[in-house]
């Protein structure tokens, strides 16, 4: 099993907007090959700040998914909106 955790910082101003494009994100992703659970959350305390909790067959799986269309044109509508890179690591679940 391969997770994929993501941070996304956003403008404040734009936190309605990405919150739409992630749920869309998820729909599709939910639906790639060799995802297991694609979640995303949104801090309480500060909106304009985005989680992802991924999970997936392999790590080939998940690269394919970053391959992928929908990816791609989510990357694209976001990132004016972004107030820092995304920060995006791999992690091992230990039990």
């Amino acid at each position: 099993m391969h997770h994929i955790l993501a941070r996304i910082t956003v403008k404040p101003e734009a936190a309605s907007t990405v919150r739409g494009l992630l749920s869309d994100l998820m729909a599709r992703s939910l639906q790639d090959a060799g995802c297991v659970s694609y979640e995303v959350y949104q801090q309480v305390d500060a909106p304009h700040v985005f989680q992802t909790v991924e999970a997936w067959a392999s790590a080939a799986d998940s690269d394919a998914h970053m391959a992928t269309p929908h990816v791609g044109a989510a990357i694209a509508a976001a990132g004016p909106l972004l107030a820092a890179p995304p920060e995006i690591v791999a992690w091992n679940k230990l039990a």
